[in-house]
C-alpha cells in the first residue's frame, strides 16, 4: 500500500481522485483549506481507515510539512480556479498558485517525493492553432488584462516544477487539464456545464457570455482521473508535460441548447457581453482543442465518455442534489 497526498483533495477533481486511489487500496491523505473545496465531496471517505484529512492551507508550512512526511507521492491540485474568482481576486490567484506550488515542491524535494502538478489549458493563451500540442509556443495576453493572471501563474508553476526536475532531480509530471466536468463540480466560479444544468432545472435564464460561438472540449472527471492515476506510474512521464482532455468540440451556444433539450427546460438563452459579465477589455480563447497524441502514445489513454454521457451524468447528479 502506497501513501498518497492530494493537495486540494476536497475539491471536484481531487475528491474523485481520492475515490479511485482508495478503491485500489492506497492510503490517501488530503490537505485542503476548503476555500473552493467542500467537506461534502469527501463525506463518504471520512470514516475510512486509510483516509486522512487535514483542513489547512498549503501555505501553512508546518501543516504541509506534516502532510508530506512519510508519503510516497504527491498530487498537487490545490489552486485558485474559475474565471470569476480570477477576475475578482487577481492577487489571491497569483499568490495562491505560485507560492503554493513553490511550497509544495520545496517540501517534496526535502522528502524526496515525486509530484504531479496540475496545470491548465489556459496556458495556451490566445493562440489560434487548430489543435494545441504540448510543445507549441504560448501566446498570453497583456498584464493590463487581469484575466491572463491565472494562465501566467499556472505557467510559472510548470516552469518551476520542471526546474526542480532539472536542477534537483525531483521526479515531476505536469498535466494541462482541458475543461474537466462531472458530478460534484460547482457552478459557483463560472464553470459552465454545472451552471447551465442548474439553471435549466430551475427554468431560469441560461446565461452565455460573449456571442456563444467560442468552443470548448469537455472531458469527464472519471476519464481525467484514469490519466492522473496512470501517468506517475510511467517512468517516461517524468519531466514531461501532458494534455488531458477530450477532442469533441462544441460551441458554448450549442452546449446551452443541448442542456436545454436534455432537461426539457423552458429556460431562455441569454447572451451577456464579456464586459458586462466580467470586466472591460475581458478576452477569451475562441477555441481550446487539445492534442492527446502524447498521452495516448504513452498510456494508450483516450476519453471513454462522449459529451452526451457527460451531460447526463451531471444532470443526474444535479437532480439528486436539488432533491436533497
Amino acid at each position: 500500500m502506497r501513501r498518497i497526498l492530494i493537495t486540494g483533495g476536497a475539491g471536484f477533481i481531487g475528491s474523485h481522485l481520492a475515490d479511485a486511489l482508495l478503491a485500489e487500496g492506497q492510503e490517501v491523505r488530503v490537505i485542503d483549506d476548503l476555500s473552493t473545496g467542500s467537506l461534502a465531496n469527501i463525506a463518504s471517505l471520512r470514516d475510512r481507515a486509510n483516509f486522512h484529512f487535514v483542513q489547512a492551507s498549503i501555505r501553512d508550512v508546518a501543516a504541509l510539512e506534516r502532510a508530506v512526511a512519510g508519503v510516497d507521492f504527491i498530487y498537487h491540485l490545490a489552486a485558485a480556479v474559475g474565471v470569476e474568482l480570477v477576475v475578482k481576486s487577481p492577487v489571491y490567484t497569483i499568490e495562491a498558485n505560485v507560492r503554493g506550488t513553490e511550497d509544495v515542491l520545496a517540501a517534496a524535494a526535502r522528502h524526496g517525493v515525486g509530484v504531479l502538478v496540475a496545470s491548465t489549458s489556459e496556458v495556451y493563451g490566445k493562440s489560434d492553432r487548430e489543435c494545441f500540442r504540448e510543445d507549441d509556443d504560448l501566446l498570453i495576453g497583456p498584464p493590463t488584462f487581469g484575466r491572463w493572471s491565472y494562465a501566467c501563474s499556472k505557467l510559472l508553476d510548470e516552469f518551476l516544477a520542471l526546474a526542480y526536475w532539472r536542477e534537483k532531480q525531483l521526479p515531476v509530471v505536469v498535466v494541462r487539464l482541458f475543461n474537466t466536468v462531472g458530478p460534484r463540480q460547482t457552478g459557483r466560479y463560472g464553470m459552465v456545464v454545472p451552471r447551465f444544468v442548474q439553471a435549466a432545472l430551475k427554468n431560469a435564464p441560461i446565461t452565455i457570455h460573449g456571442d456563444g460561438n467560442q468552443s470548448r472540449c469537455f472531458c469527464h472527471v472519471d476519464d481525467v482521473v484514469r490519466a492522473l492515476v496512470g501517468l506517475p506510474r510511467q517512468e517516461k512521464a517524468v519531466g514531461q508535460v501532458f494534455n488531458i482532455g477530450s477532442t469533441e468540440e462544441v460551441s458554448i451556444l450549442k452546449l446551452a441548447q443541448r442542456v436545454k433539450e436534455l432537461t426539457g427546460s423552458r429556460s431562455e438563452l441569454r447572451l451577456v457581453p464579456y464586459d458586462q459579465a466580467y470586466a472591460k477589455g475581458f478576452e477569451d480563447m475562441r477555441r481550446r482543442v487539445p492534442s492527446i497524441a502524447k498521452i495516448g502514445t504513452l498510456l494508450g489513454w483516450r476519453p471513454e465518455r462522449d459529451l452526451a454521457g457527460i451531460l447526463r451524468s451531471v444532470l443526474d447528479y444535479e437532480r439528486i442534489r436539488s432533491n436533497g
